[in-house]
C-alpha cells in the first residue's frame, strides 16, 4: 500500500441506526473499514449507490467477487452494535 494511505486514529461502535451506519455496515460486510479504505484498495473514485436512497448498491470484495445490496435498509437493529465507526 502507498504511504499516502490514511489510517484511523480511533474507533467506536454504533449505538443507533442511521443512513451513515447503514453504509458503513455494507462496507464492513464486504471486508472494508469504510468508503475511504474501499476507494484506496480498489482505486475507484465513485461507489455505486441507489439513486433513491443513497445507500451503497454494489461493492467488490478483496477476492474480486461482488456484493449486491437492496434499496431498503439491510442493517437490522441487532446488527447495529457490530458496526465500527472509524475516526481519522
Amino acid at each position: 500500500m502507498a504511504s499516502s494511505d490514511v489510517k484511523p486514529k480511533s474507533i467506536s461502535r454504533a449505538k443507533k441506526w442511521s443512513e451513515e451506519i447503514e453504509n458503513l455496515y455494507r462496507f464492513q460486510q464486504a471486508g472494508y473499514r469504510d468508503e475511504t479504505e474501499y476507494k484506496q484498495v480498489k482505486q475507484v473514485s465513485v461507489v455505486d449507490r441507489w439513486p433513491e436512497t443513497g445507500y451503497v448498491k454494489k461493492l467488490q470484495r478483496r477476492d474480486n467477487t461482488f456484493y449486491y445490496y437492496n434499496k431498503q435498509r439491510e442493517c437490522d437493529d441487532k446488527e447495529v452494535r457490530k458496526v465500527k465507526i472509524y475516526a481519522y
